[in-house]
């Protein structure tokens, strides 16, 4: 189906993964974004602190599809 996409960057943190972290950007985006279609990942970053992980901290950019 044809039809006009924005794209949005968004970082979301997770004390546990990266995989926690990318989870939690899109149930957040989801509360105020429908029809999110894709995700792509374009960074990973890790706050440390005393030499060990303290949060994570993931890069994406959502693709949802513009209503009329």
């Amino acid at each position: 189906m044809s039809g006009v996409y924005k794209i949005t960057e968004l970082v979301g943190t997770s004390p546990v993964s990266f995989s926690e972290a990318a989870k939690a950007a899109i149930a957040e985006a989801a509360k105020t974004i429908r029809h999110i279609d894709w995700l792509e990942v374009v960074g990973q970053n890790a706050r440390v602190r005393e030499g060990k992980i303290e949060e994570f901290q993931v890069t994406v950019k959502i693709g949802f599809k513009i209503e009329r």
